[in-house]
């Protein structure tokens, strides 16, 4: 049975795709002095984030503090999380593979990963990526075999945080997602039209200023419906 080794070599952001996106290019090789000629590979990947192993600044400190709670409590709080799963079909190969593993990647301030991407100025983004799978090999007398992928696979990866800012720069260049119940868009929406304001960014300006009025003072501002800077009027 084939023994495989996985490393990720590079990540580049993918300039044009439906969503944002980072390809983590994915060398394979078969260890061992047999290789066998392995058919394909169906393979799986967890992704997660290990925010234990670096360092923060100040102004890391805090904006981490709607994740991880005040410095003070890290050493308690600062934990392994989960980022994405991610698939990839692997092509036919003897010694070694270099394959594109894609990972999405979402604007949506809801998620703990984009809150801990988006409080990092700068360095990188200490990653673990566990694999498992399916792999098709041909045996020593040519019949087909298959082989199950066990959890134990797995690679480590800093991911430079400048990647990642400049792929959302790139897809929301100057812009960031809000999401908002359904009822308070609909209040804000009204808002804006009875005050005659241009943009949803005046809609929040004038209320952060303090000059709203009794309907949407009433403390209701945390809504479900996503809206985008850069996508309305």
């Amino acid at each position: 049975m084939p023994e495989l080794a996985f490393q990720v070599e590079l990540a580049e952001a993918v300039a044009y795709a439906a969503v944002p996106q980072i390809a983590f290019k994915l060398r394979i090789t078969q260890t061992g002095e047999h290789h066998s000629a392995i058919q394909a590979i169906a393979l799986r990947c967890q992704i997660r984030i290990e925010p234990t192993k670096r360092r923060y600044n100040a102004t890391a400190h805090r904006k981490l503090r709607d994740l991880f709670g005040t410095p003070d409590r890290w050493s308690q709080t600062l934990r392994s999380m989960l980022w994405l799963h991610t698939s990839a079909m692997v092509p036919a190969f003897s010694a070694s593979v270099v394959v594109d593993l894609p990972a999405p990647c979402s604007f949506d301030f809801n998620l703990a990963a984009t809150k801990y991407f988006d409080a990092l100025d700068d360095g990188e983004i200490p990653l673990s990526l566990l694999f498992s799978g399916t792999v098709f090999y041909e045996s020593d007398d040519g019949s087909l075999q298959v082989m199950q992928l066990s959890w134990d696979k797995e690679a480590t990866f800093r991911l430079p945080v400048q990647i990642w800012r400049t792929m959302m720069d790139h897809y929301y260049p100057n812009a960031a997602w809000l999401c908002l119940r359904r009822d308070v868009l609909e209040e804000l929406a009204d808002y804006k039209r009875r005050h005659s304001l241009p943009t949803w960014e005046h809609a929040l300006e004038q209320l952060l200023a303090g000059q709203s009025d009794g309907a949407v003072q009433s403390g209701k501002v945390d809504s479900t419906a996503a809206i985008s800077a850069e996508a309305c009027p």
